[in-house]
């Protein structure tokens, strides 16, 4: 964990997760580059952008994406001066991303409250101003609170806050296409009506009809989010009063980084051990044979829970090294990824050194090696770049079920910290929120739906990747 003084307003305050985050990002950046410069990788993408299904989900991803990215940036604020002049900052970490969505998250209630609720969901003894005792549900503190009467007013105040998000929504997304449209026609030197008609019609490169579509479902329910829940917890709230719309939200940083980090992980093990047993064969084949038999043999989940005790264990005895509990949460949520690298990576290992086997034995190979090409130099330029669809394919496959992975490691106790939001913490939490009576289910019909989206979208857009990189598949 690293701090970094800008202004006296505030210090960044970076943690591993992040500098993770942006060492990805960063491989992402050079990835991208690098293929602009290659036809064989550009024209599998220029195949995933005329895809609908793949460019809907890719549009739901980057909003996802977007909020990882911005609840990433973490910062302490500045609290006042100490008794030396200098500046007293925070002990709390924030985040843009919560700077942002700051209502919902001071937004707090006693307890449980139904989703649009003005009142609290279980009965408690109300005292009048005549002195009586009463027993009802009391009035929530900001859910609803801007009404006067919420029986009679709430649902015309949703429906016209439903109206106006609708027409802000299209709005934007009808100025949107129209500077979408302006810049295709001065990048394609084609009059702006001409490229208009080619949009609707569908006769352009990329399937507008379908982003458009996309665009606008997600720009209304962010127009919708930013009219109901400052004044309404859409989702309700849990057990100590949290919107659990916020909490779902947050948890949206903890998926994406047990799908991106874990993967990060994982690939140099499975890339260099599962090249190598291929080309090499003999005893390295037997070697890397034995150890991911050896790793496939256990139980993944005895691994994972040692794993977290380990870690656990070796917080407590060095307290000082974690001084707030976002650091000891983002600790165990490293090592957690870690420890589902190390047991993960078999799967794509097996892929490559079947991969490998076949691609020894093929002319081109056979003639460096009769050249005297070194061994590395022939694994560099001639086996690594024609695995690499495997390896993109088992990327964009593996990550939604490692998202999964989260939330069922969380649900069973061994995922991530208690502290830390995440979707799993919260499906574990509603476990017992649904036997109470009445059933308190919005907890988890939230985090469900979030995670079905993202899940859905990763699996949409692997298959369209699958497609376009699979050599069998390419047309």
């Amino acid at each position: 964990m690293a701090e970094i003084r800008f202004i006296d307003s505030f210090m960044m305050s970076v943690l591993w997760t992040d500098w993770l985050i942006y060492i990805l990002l960063g491989l992402i950046t050079l990835y991208v580059l690098y293929a602009r410069r290659h036809e064989h990788l550009c024209a599998p993408w220029r195949q995933i952008l005329t895809r609908r299904l793949a460019m809907s989900a890719s549009i739901v991803l980057l909003a996802f994406i977007t909020i990882g990215v911005l609840d990433s940036v973490h910062f302490r604020e500045a609290e006042g001066l100490k008794t030396d002049g200098t500046v007293r900052y925070s002990s709390e970490v924030t985040s843009l991303f919560e700077q942002l969505v700051l209502p919902l998250k001071r937004n707090v209630e006693k307890t449980y409250s139904a989703p649009f609720a003005s009142r609290l969901y279980a009965k408690e003894n109300i005292e009048l101003p005549d002195g009586s005792v009463t027993r009802n549900y009391p009035r929530l503190l900001h859910g609803g609170a801007h009404l006067d009467n919420p029986a009679t007013q709430r649902g015309g105040d949703i429906v016209a806050r439903i109206i106006t998000a609708s027409w802000q929504a299209a709005l934007f997304v009808f100025v949107l296409v129209m500077l979408f449209a302006a810049w295709r026609s001065r990048r394609k030197q084609l009059p702006f009506p001409c490229v208009l008609k080619r949009m609707w019609q569908g006769r352009d490169t990329l399937p507008w009809k379908s982003m458009i579509t996309t665009l606008a479902i997600l720009v209304l329910f962010i127009c919708l989010a930013i009219q109901l829940s400052t004044v309404y917890h859409v989702f309700g709230t849990d057990k100590v009063g949290q919107d659990v719309f916020y909490l779902t939200l947050k948890s949206v940083r903890t998926g994406l980084i047990i799908g991106t980090l874990t993967t990060l992980i994982m690939l140099p093990f499975a890339i260099m051990l599962g090249i190598m047993a291929g080309f090499f064969r003999g005893w390295v084949d037997d070697l890397v044979q034995y150890i991911y038999t050896t790793l496939s043999s256990v139980p993944d989940i005895l691994l994972i829970a040692a794993g977290v005790l380990l870690i656990q264990v070796f917080i407590e005895n060095n307290a000082e090294l974690f001084p707030t509990l976002q650091h000891r949460a983002d600790a165990k949520l490293v090592f957690l990824c870690l420890i589902l690298g190390i047991t993960s990576w078999t799967g794509l290992c097996r892929l490559l050194r079947g991969e490998s086997l076949k691609l020894r034995e093929v002319d081109y190979i056979q003639a460096a090696q009769a050249f005297g090409v070194s061994n590395m130099k022939i694994i560099m330029r001639h086996i690594l770049p024609n695995v690499m669809h495997i390896v993109l394919i088992v990327i964009v496959l593996g990550f939604s079920g490692l998202v999964l992975a989260e939330a069922v490691l969380s649900y069973v106790g061994v995922g991530v910290d208690p502290s830390m939001t995440s979707w799993g913490n919260m499906i574990n939490g509603a476990r017992l929120e649904m036997a109470r009576e009445p059933i308190v289910w919005w907890s988890l019909v939230a985090a469900f739906s979030l995670m079905f989206m993202l899940v859905l979208s990763a699996n949409l857009f692997a298959d369209a990747v699958r497609d376009a990189f699979d050599p069998r598949l390419r047309k």
